[in-house]
C-alpha cells in the first residue's frame, strides 16, 4: 500500500499554520478550538497507544530524516492529514524553543465529572506553572494514582508544555479541569490529606497511608487555599536534612505519592 503523501506547506499565512501556531501558543485559542498540540515522537507514541486518534500530523524537512518520525508516518492511519513544513516554518509552529521535528494535534480529551471517587487521588489547587504541573501528573500515573482534580486556578492539563513534562501521563489518568474541588470532595470516603504546617501536622511516615487518600497539594509559595487546607484530615511534614526549608510541589508529591505506594506494597506481601 502506498504511503499517504505529505501535503507541504510554506506561508505563515496559511489557514493551518495559524491554526498550529495559534494551538501552540495560545491557551485560549486550545480552549476555543478545543484542541492542542502533541510534541515528539515520544508524546504521539503514547496518545497512539491510549487509543487517542490525531487530527493531524506534521514533520519538518529535518524531522524526515529520522527513523522514529518516518516509523510514524507508516504506522499512522491513512485518514490522518500530513503536512511537511520547512525547518523555519515549523520552527514559528512548534510550542518549544529547540523543535523536535514532529507535531501532532488532537481533540482536547474531555473527563466527564460526576465519576464517583472511591479511590487515592491527587487534588491540585493553584498549580500555575506547566512543568511543575505535568511532573506532578506523571509522578502520580507512576504511583498509581488514576484520577487528578485540577481547581480553577491551575495551568491546562493539556498545554504543550504540560504534555511535555507529563510524558505521556495524562493519558493514563482521568483528569478533571476547572473542578469545584470542596464540591467534589463533600462525599469522598477516604481522607484528605495535605502537606502543610499546620498545628496537627504529623511527619509523613508516622501516618497509616494503605486506606484511600485524597492528596492535596498547592502552588508553590501561596500553598493551599484556607478552605481546601480546612477539608485536609490530615497535614502531614516531608522530614529533611538540617537547613532544607522546603521542596517544590512536584517532588513533595513524589515523596507521599511513593510513601503511600511503599505501605500497600507492604501490605499486599504480608
Amino acid at each position: 500500500m502506498t504511503e499517504p503523501a505529505l501535503k507541504a506547506l510554506a506561508s505563515r499565512d496559511n489557514p493551518f499554520v495559524r491554526r498550529l501556531h495559534a494551538l501552540a501558543h495560545s491557551a485560549r485559542e486550545r480552549r476555543k478550538l478545543e484542541e492542542t498540540v502533541l510534541d515528539g515522537a515520544h508524546l504521539v507514541e503514547s496518545a497512539l497507544a491510549a487509543g487517542v486518534p490525531l487530527r493531524a500530523l506534521v514533520v519538518s524537512e529535518s524531522g524526515l530524516l529520522r527513523e522514529e518520525h518516518q516509523r510514524l508516518l507508516a504506522t499512522v492511519p491513512a485518514e490522518v492529514p500530513r503536512y511537511r513544513l520547512g525547518d523555519a516554518l515549523f520552527a514559528h509552529a512548534s510550542p518549544v524553543e529547540s523543535p523536535s521535528g514532529l507535531l501532532a494535534t488532537i481533540a482536547m480529551p474531555d473527563a466527564a465529572p460526576g465519576e464517583a471517587l472511591t479511590s487515592s487521588l491527587i487534588v491540585l489547587d493553584g498549580v500555575q506553572d506547566p512543568g511543575n504541573l505535568g511532573s506532578l501528573l506523571r509522578t502520580a500515573a507512576a504511583a498509581g494514582i488514576r484520577h487528578a482534580l485540577l481547581g480553577e486556578g491551575c495551568a491546562q492539563a493539556w498545554s504543550p508544555r504540560a504534555l511535555r513534562a507529563g510524558m505521556g501521563a495524562q493519558f493514563a489518568l482521568c483528569i478533571e479541569e476547572a473542578c469545584p474541588l470542596l464540591a467534589r470532595l463533600e462525599d469522598y470516603p477516604g481522607r484528605c490529606v495535605a502537606t502543610a504546617l499546620r498545628e496537627d501536622a504529623r511527619p509523613l511516615y508516622e501516618l497509616d497511608l494503605r486506606g484511600p487518600v485524597a492528596w492535596l497539594f498547592g502552588a508553590e509559595g501561596q500553598g493551599l487555599s484556607p478552605a481546601l487546607l480546612a477539608r485536609a484530615d490530615h497535614c502531614v511534614t516531608i522530614p529533611m536534612a538540617a537547613g532544607i526549608e522546603s521542596l517544590n510541589v512536584a517532588a513533595a508529591a513524589a515523596v507521599c505519592l511513593f510513601e503511600q505506594a511503599r505501605q500497600l506494597r507492604t501490605m499486599a506481601s504480608v
